[in-house]
């Protein structure tokens, strides 16, 4: 499977998993996008709020992208 192809079948189940600020923080933060990685404190001022509640959102999107993905396919 292709890199665009992967990153497509990612996006999916980021949509199925996360919600709004989180997968918008997740596909800024990783380039997903097709541009490049965004750090936090210019998502932090694009949507208008602080650079720490930007990490809280990354950190709990990522625990939720992990537990779907990772521990329920153990494949």
């Amino acid at each position: 499977m292709g890199l665009k192809m992967q990153i497509m079948t990612l996006k999916d189940k980021m949509r199925k998993i996360l919600r709004g600020r989180e997968v918008t923080v997740i596909e800024l933060r990783y380039g997903l996008n097709s541009q490049d990685e965004v750090t936090q404190r210019e998502i932090a001022d694009m949507l208008g709020i602080s650079r720490s509640y930007v990490s809280r959102i990354e950190k709990k999107a990522l625990k939720k992208l992990f537990k779907e993905m990772v521990c329920k396919n153990p494949d």
